[in-house]
């Protein structure tokens, strides 16, 4: 059976703190049990958990459907994120596979090497306990993020938003009969049923049943975690991506990667935002680009030097810069150099993904090193900072921080390391 309940908008929960309480408390006690789960009792709910997605299908796209059909007012973007159709559940399906394939990382010892004492000292890497999760629209990361969780070892407790609410469930209840199959408890992977928003509040602001929050969704979400937590946030706030082509890029490759990072995608945080391009080459790169721009339906807005080669170009802002539009717009700058173009990303950028389309070595190095963003690329599209792409599985957000974890969060993300000490009697003088 599921871990909870068939939800109706009219779920009533009285007393969120209680009930977060409540939720964490089972996280707690299921924990302990995964944390000394073999890896093969893991693997076995993760199959479980994709075989039950597939076969339950037809439900989960039902229930979406009536997530849809509820949610007026919503933006492209957001109604992008919320929709699902055959081939995305069958993605998810492959991505807890995939998962289930990876090595698992609890109880690796590194570094195990003998002092001068005689003792053996190394480093053993644990799962963090307990993971809250919240987030906007995105029903895939119900299993994502499960199957992450689960695979490191690690309790989670998911709070989606309100917009996904019957399409989260129909998930969540795959999960459970996964883990069940398993003998694994089925609390150790818990959604919230209730769209209060208060949960959150209550989610966030209680470490003793809470160890760590991922929240992803909108800015205006994150900033409230970030504001508000007393619970370590692994966070990204804005997803400003930046495309330079360099004076010595390859034509070709740079329309296919400039069109590719803006238009594969239009709503995810690793698509491009501002396009950079040398002066020395833009008369000769733009107008093709712009003509494909053009055809995908994207709105350009550019500086002074851009609108001298396109006329129909709308002039930037300064806000422009900054914008995470997750939208079909598009603004473009042309800068004197590679120089220009790395201050211009020091600026405006978010350090979320930024690459450099060039032909030369000493630039791509430059650019690699110099730029301080969680992915950096050359000749590559900014579409592939993905934990999928990078061979991670999944990803249960990307960072944007510097401790702990930085980019796409896997398995490595999701676990710390703990100092281990091997000795036969021996003690210090």
């Amino acid at each position: 059976m599921s871990s909870v309940a068939p939800v109706s908008e009219g779920a009533n929960i009285s007393d969120t703190t209680a009930y977060i309480t409540r939720l964490g408390l089972a996280a707690r006690a299921a924990a302990i049990t995964l944390a000394r789960a073999s890896t093969q009792m893991k693997n076995t709910a993760l199959l479980a958990i994709a075989t039950e997605i597939e076969a339950q299908a037809p439900v989960i796209l039902q229930a979406n459907e009536r997530d849809l059909a509820a949610a007026h007012g919503l933006d492209a973007a957001m109604r992008d994120r919320l929709s699902l159709n055959a081939s995305r559940v069958a993605a998810m399906a492959a991505g807890v596979r995939e998962i289930a394939s990876l090595n698992d990382p609890i109880g690796e010892i590194q570094d195990l090497a003998f002092r001068p004492s005689g003792i053996q000292v190394g480093r053993m890497r644990v799962p963090l306990g307990v993971v809250g999760i919240i987030y906007e629209a995105r029903p895939n990361v119900t299993a994502d993020a499960a199957a992450l969780c689960l695979k490191a070892g690690n309790a989670v407790i998911l709070r989606g938003g309100s917009e996904a609410l019957h399409s989260n469930q129909a998930i969540a209840r795959c999960i459970s009969l996964g883990l069940g199959a398993a003998g694994l408890p089925i609390t150790a992977i818990q959604v919230v049923e209730t769209a209060d928003r208060s949960a959150v509040g209550a989610l966030i602001s209680n470490p003793a049943v809470v160890d760590v929050i991922v929240p992803r969704g909108g800015k205006g979400l994150i900033e409230r975690v970030s504001r508000e937590a007393k619970v370590p946030v692994i966070k990204h706030l804005d997803g400003v991506c930046h495309v330079y082509i360099d004076a010595d890029a390859d034509i070709d490759k740079a329309l296919r990667v400039a069109f590719n990072a803006k238009c594969q995608r239009y709503g995810t945080c690793n698509t491009l935002e501002t396009l950079l391009i040398a002066q020395s080459c833009a008369a000769r790169i733009l107008p093709p680009l712009f003509a494909q721009y053009r055809a995908a339906g994207v709105e350009l807005r550019g500086c002074a030097a851009t609108r001298a080669i396109d006329t129909t170009v709308k002039m930037a802002t300064e806000d422009d810069w900054y914008a995470e539009y997750l939208a079909p717009i598009l603004a473009v700058r042309v800068v004197r150099d590679l120089d220009e173009a790395m201050a211009h990303i020091r600026q405006y950028g978010s350090q979320h993904t930024d690459a450099i389309v060039t032909e030369n070595h000493t630039h791509a190095q430059r650019f690699l090193r110099e730029v301080d963003s969680s992915s950096v690329m050359v000749n590559a599209s900014t579409r592939f900072a993905d934990g999928f792409e990078y061979g991670l599985g999944a990803e249960i957000g990307i960072s944007t921080d510097k401790f702990h974890a930085r980019g796409p969060v896997g398995l490595e993300g999701l676990t710390s390391q703990k100092w281990i000490v091997l000795g036969d009697g021996h003690v210090r003088s």
